[in-house]
């Protein structure tokens, strides 16, 4: 199983901390943002690992994780994301490492309070498809929404007006390597950008997309008032009184 984290983008949300540095290297409480994300795939056993970035900053990076010996890895991979074409577009780009494996995929800016071990070793033993996570969120309509009937999966919305859940499809995603042949099918959104939950809709349609709840809290930190959230949880994860 390969792990791959995706540091792109501009994080304009979070202007001006990103005027000079990408969203991902800023601090969560004691530690650069994408620190956390590397820790979830190696936690899980996932040691084989690249990560993709992009803009001016994209060196930092290597200047920061190197080989991911902090991680306990021996090799870190890199690559590099020219446009600003969305996530299924940065995925897109990992086609040739992740090779005939399955995959684990999660958002620099995603992470999630316990291990995700036990659905890696699930999703390594499903014969193929797709699996999400899911999260009951107070503001649905600012993620991917999941539209669950009969135990699967019918379908994902992406930002609804009117969200008919409260089940958001958070930063983490898990496909077989036919991931890569969905993508080169994909048109833009609207945004311009190929969409990562027009993949899970595809898995969906195929009837191969397994899903379950996370336990514990989940931080995306794509603005300021995630990113402060993101800050104390891990703050009082680590025993700090706020």
């Amino acid at each position: 199983m390969k792990g791959v984290v995706l540091a792109g983008g501009l994080g304009s949300r979070l202007r001006p901390l990103t005027r000079v540095t990408n969203k991902h290297l800023l601090p969560v409480y004691d530690k650069p943002m994408i620190f956390y994300p590397i820790q979830t795939l190696v936690d899980a056993g996932v040691t084989e690992i690249m990560i993709v970035t992009g803009g001016n900053n994209a060196g930092e990076f290597l200047r920061l994780i190197g080989n991911g010996e902090e991680f306990g890895l021996r090799h870190m991979n890199y690559t590099y994301q020219k446009n600003e074409g969305g996530i299924a577009e940065a995925l897109a780009l990992t086609k040739h490492f992740v090779g005939d494996d399955k995959v684990v995929v999660i958002l620099g800016d995603n992470f999630v309070q316990g291990s995700i071990k036990k659905a890696v070793e699930d999703f390594h033993a499903q014969p193929s498809g797709g699996k999400i996570f899911l999260k009951e969120v107070d503001n649905p309509k600012e993620f991917g929404v999941a539209v669950v009937e009969d135990g699967k999966v019918a379908n994902i919305i992406e930002k609804p007006e009117d969200p008919p859940t409260n089940y958001a499809v958070i930063g983490i995603y898990m496909y077989d390597n036919d991931v890569f042949n969905i993508c080169e099918t994909l048109k833009p959104s609207d945004r311009g950008e190929l969409e990562i939950t027009d993949v899970n809709n595809e898995y969906i349609r195929r009837g191969t997309m397994t899903y379950e709840f996370i336990d514990g809290w989940w931080a995306d930190c794509g603005s300021f008032e995630a990113l402060l959230r993101s800050n104390i949880l891990v703050a009082r994860e680590r025993g700090v009184e706020l």
